[in-house]
């Protein structure tokens, strides 16, 4: 299905749902050398107010990825909970933007709705709204998880540490970790993006974090963040996932 916005003199066509959240997407210089991201700022905002007035049951009835080809969308679609759905149902993307930011629209009033809405519902929703907007509608999400430690409690700042390296080195990376420790960071998790998915270094990396959280009793997660076949041939090996 196409969508269309006019600018001024000009119409803007987005050939379907993929393309129009594509387009609508804030600039990334990730997008734009894909080939995907809006060419313009015009473009841009058409994309957005296109976006805005999809009916938001559109997301269920054009998935991004075949439901014949991708296990993952065919777990979204066969779980979704049309009941949890129906307050929404009726709403175009612009207007559960609108709802979500209603004072009324409360923590209990998400979680009935949450099992109703979709990754893709939440991505569109998403590129209609500011920073401050995204802030708001956090705050009303209640979210708690545990595990070494308790993330998620009302009034709590949880931060990731991250301590990548150009090369994965041991030593850059563990004085990263120091270094951010000091700041006070690393109580959500201490977690490396690896700059290769060298079997080798993915397992060094590993018995390393392990290493500082059990040495100075860190109540906190780490990860290393490779593909998840290498995690779990990693795990075979004996490393410390």
């Amino acid at each position: 299905m196409a969508f269309t916005h006019t600018v001024g003199v000009r119409r803007h066509v987005f050939d379907d749902l993929r393309t129009l959240l594509a387009k609508a997407s804030p600039a990334r210089s990730g997008d734009a050398l894909a080939g995907i991201a809006a060419a313009s700022e015009e473009e841009r905002m058409a994309a957005r107010m296109a976006l805005a007035d999809m009916p938001l049951a559109h997301c269920l009835a054009e998935p991004l990825i075949p439901y014949e080809a991708d296990e993952v969308t065919r777990l979204i679609v066969d779980s979704h909970d049309a009941q949890a759905f129906a307050a929404l149902a009726s709403l175009t993307v612009g207007e559960f933007r609108d709802w979500l930011l209603r004072h009324d629209t409360d923590t209990a009033t998400l979680a009935r709705v949450a099992p109703g809405v979709t990754p893709e519902m939440a991505a569109a929703v998403s590129k209609l709204m500011r920073n401050q907007d995204l802030v708001a509608v956090a705050r009303k999400c209640a979210v708690v998880t545990a595990f070494r430690n308790t993330i998620g409690l009302p009034g709590r700042l949880a931060v990731r540490l991250q301590p990548n390296h150009p090369t994965d080195d041991p030593r850059g990376i563990a004085a990263s970790i120091i270094d951010g420790l000091l700041y006070g960071c690393g109580d959500a998790t201490i977690g490396i993006n690896p700059a290769s998915d060298n079997l080798g270094a993915i397992a060094t990396l590993l018995k390393l974090l392990d290493d500082i959280r059990t040495r100075y009793e860190i109540p906190t997660q780490s990860c290393v963040l490779t593909h998840v076949t290498n995690t779990l041939r990693v795990m075979e090996q004996g490393a410390p996932v």
